[in-house]
């Protein structure tokens, strides 16, 4: 019986620890392209570049005018799907991700508009996923891509804080993301653990990594100590 008990625990953790990160950016001047490939460096995950279905566009021309004019459209109507620019199809299952990392430029005060376009139709696909935010932006504070992320994902689970690279940082993205990494605690995120404080309005099965059963059908863990249990199937990290 403990054999089976240590197999399933030992399934359990392997399903729980290969937690899969997708990175999506959509990047016209390349300084997001930049951050992404800085980003790529630090940590194991699958890239989607979002890319305008019409090719060609000049959007630094005449001060931007043609992003400009489609924030516009989205601002006036943001729920009607004529509203956003058409991008390329998407090949990606995003069931298969546990954490989205979006890095996209700012323009306009908001989230450029392909981006956006991705997000209307598979933000909804997020809901419960982890939500990372990068945004590259000349000078502008980032408040209204945050709203954009939010009311596009609207049941993402927002890592905090958003990580706001100016376009004169670009060169320094390394360290910023590295420190944005920590900020964010993204190697527990990638691990798959998960963490737990007592509350007793919750039982709890607790097993040790080695499949022994420690407390069965309970509403308290204090009895423990902080550590790195199987707790109702998931490999937890209580702490106190």
């Amino acid at each position: 019986m403990r054999t089976i008990i240590v197999t399933i625990l030992a399934f359990l953790v392997a399903a729980s620890v290969h937690a899969k990160t997708l990175i999506v950016y959509y990047s016209y001047t390349n300084n997001v392209e930049r951050i992404v490939d800085a980003l790529r460096t630090q940590i194991d995950a699958d890239v989607l570049e979002i890319e305008p279905a019409e090719k060609g566009l000049d959007y630094a021309a005449n001060n931007y005018a043609i992003g400009s004019a489609q924030i516009a459209a989205i601002r006036n109507n943001p729920d009607d799907a004529a509203s956003y620019p058409a991008i390329d199809p998407i090949d990606v299952n995003l069931s298969d991700y546990d954490c989205i990392i979006v890095g996209v430029p700012l323009w306009w005060s908001n989230m450029a508009a392909p981006l956006q376009t991705f997000l209307l139709h598979y933000g909804k696909e997020m809901d419960g996923k982890k939500i990372g935010l990068i945004v590259s932006s000349a000078s502008s504070g980032i408040s209204g891509v945050e709203a954009d992320a939010k009311r596009l994902i609207p049941g993402g689970d927002f890592l905090t804080p958003s990580l706001w690279i100016k376009s004169s940082q670009t060169s320094n993205a390394g360290s910023m993301l590295d420190n944005w990494l920590t900020k964010i605690d993204y190697d527990r995120l990638s691990s798959g653990i998960n963490h737990i404080s007592t509350d007793p309005d919750e039982k709890y099965t607790v097993y040790s990594l080695s499949g022994v059963r420690l407390l069965s059908d309970v509403r308290s863990t204090t009895g423990l100590s902080t550590g790195i249990y199987i707790i109702n199937g998931n490999k937890t990290i209580i702490s106190k």
